[in-house]
């Protein structure tokens, strides 16, 4: 096995939710708070869609690379419309999902020796795929004193003449914070006046709350357009994680490059599924709007809920659909006879003893920490914290 490969960590949140998956099919009664996934339906105007296409006979063949040009087209149309950023089709490259827009954006743009910036806590597939391109990260940690929001003076430290790019997840996944208008720009003029790429995922970008205003870097920084990579898909805000369709907007070069790689590695994605896509953006907003809602809902609940743990500290979430606590409190202690030192034992136990599934900090560079997603059913939801609040108040 190669020594690239063989360095390659399994994604943490994939492998808590199969344990928690694994453990149910046993019959055993796990609360599963760790996959970032959805757990309504798709809606039904867009699996209308994907059946339409699936009985085309032109939806049976290759399609280019780089995406159905339809699709392409709705993309930019849907980032010019949301976002006010101009972008041509041109600029667009369809995706096997978010996760292959990542890994090919670093892939196109790393070098070895290179360095990216990454604020942590990060999502836990960023250091795998640029440790894959031959660069290194170099991880910022903001804490939940600061919200996990990073401070230019924090990046301006990390910055060396190696520095290649900077990461940015907003809304965040694993923290579920938002960055502020002011402090995009801050960031982008920062990376602008550094020569850095801007390496942006947005793909929590509809999912927001409490009147909190997603700000996309390039409509903060127009001037970065040559210099910055926007990622997203329809995984997320359309309850579409299985669909697998994502998506790199960028400078055409750098998207011609992409396309190129990709035309290697998976060509096409499946025709069926970008016509679905074509529909969810191009569709009705009343479902997406009630997901949001119900995410709301769900939201508030898992902060009271949470912050009623001992030991936990519970920044509230304005974006995305994940509780990232501090669990720190709740360390350095014995559980049911067994020592607890990192979050990494505090899940284990958590999950053994109570049945409920998290994912810990480690995952995201932030050990005393663990992520919650409260994208799951109400009743689960309550239901699953309430069994941590009990085993921890023992």
């Amino acid at each position: 096995m190669s020594q690239r490969i063989g360095a390659i960590s399994p994604s943490a949140t994939l492998a808590v939710d199969a344990t928690a998956k694994a453990l149910k099919a046993q019959g055993r009664p796990v609360i599963g708070f760790g996959a970032g996934e959805p757990d309504f339906p798709t809606p039904p105007h867009i699996v209308q869609a994907a059946i339409e296409a699936a009985q085309d006979p032109a939806m049976h063949r290759y399609s280019p690379a780089a995406g159905l040009p339809a699709l392409r087209e709705a993309i930019a149309d849907h980032v010019g419309r949301t976002d006010q950023i101009v972008l041509d089709a041109a600029q667009v490259l369809v995706t096997n999902g978010g996760k292959q827009a990542v890994y090919q954006a670093f892939a196109t743009l790393l070098d070895p020796g290179d360095e990216v910036i990454l604020p942590a806590p990060y999502w836990t597939s960023y250091p795998e795929a640029i440790r894959l391109a031959g660069a290194r990260e170099v991880e910022v940690l903001a804490g939940a004193d600061q919200g996990y929001l990073p401070t230019v003076a924090q990046l301006e430290a990390a910055r060396t003449e190696r520095t290649r790019a900077i990461v940015l997840c907003s809304p965040s996944n694993p923290t579920g914070a938002v960055m502020s208008t002011g402090l995009i720009e801050q960031v982008g003029r920062w990376a602008l006046e550094h020569g850095l790429w801007v390496i942006s995922d947005e793909i929590y970008q509809h999912l927001v709350y409490d009147g909190t205003d997603f700000t996309s870097v390039l409509q903060a920084v127009p001037e970065l357009a040559q210099t910055t990579v926007l990622l997203g898909g329809v995984a997320k805000t359309f309850a579409m994680t299985g669909w697998r369709v994502g998506w790199m907007i960028g400078p055409a070069d750098v998207v011609k490059a992409a396309t190129n790689l990709q035309s290697h590695l998976t060509s096409n994605v499946c025709n069926v599924a970008q016509r679905a896509a074509i529909a969810a953006l191009t569709g009705p907003i009343e479902p997406i709007e009630q997901m949001r809602e119900a995410f709301d809902r769900r939201r508030r609940t898992i902060v009271e809920k949470l912050s009623a743990v001992p030991g936990f500290e519970v920044p509230t979430p304005t974006g995305a659909f994940y509780a990232f606590p501090d669990v720190r409190g709740a360390l350095g202690r014995e559980i049911r006879s067994r020592r607890v030192e990192t979050s990494t034992d505090l899940a284990t136990v958590i999950l053994e003893e109570a049945e409920v599934a998290a994912v810990p900090g480690e995952a995201f560079g932030a050990p005393g920490h663990l992520r919650f997603s409260y994208a799951l059913g109400d009743a689960e939801l309550a239901e699953g914290i309430d069994r941590v609040i009990a085993l921890l108040s023992e």
